[in-house]
């Protein structure tokens, strides 16, 4: 019986650990695609910055197990990311197409090839 409780613990234990790097891995993902300029414009930390913490971050949960003291700090790292920073990124227009413009619309309008 027990072996079968700690089999099972183990297992959800490795489903957490499994989501949460990919969670890590996905605000690294938006970090890197959001433009350098949002970061100031939204008066957060450059974009080099991000990408260390989030880099590192998402090492530390792919190294090491869950239950130790430094994927929590990664953790921490990356929910700060996604709750306050990506927000503030998506405010002021930092996304990969800001507003619902054309890919060749240009910073006045939409360019016409002339």
């Amino acid at each position: 019986m027990d072996r079968v409780l700690i089999s099972g613990f183990n297992s959800l234990l490795a489903l957490l650990s499994l989501a949460l790097t990919v969670f890590a891995g996905a605000a690294l993902f938006f970090a890197a695609t959001a433009r350098e300029d949002a970061y100031r414009a939204a008066d957060k930390k450059t974009k080099q910055f991000w990408l260390i913490i989030l880099g590192v971050g998402f090492a530390v949960m792919l190294i090491f197990p869950l239950l130790s003291f430094l994927p929590i700090i990664a953790l921490i790292a990356v929910i700060v990311f996604m709750v306050d920073v990506r927000p503030a990124l998506k405010q002021v227009g930092g996304g990969r197409r800001s507003g619902g413009g054309s890919s060749s619309d240009g910073p006045y309008g939409p360019y016409n090839g002339r």
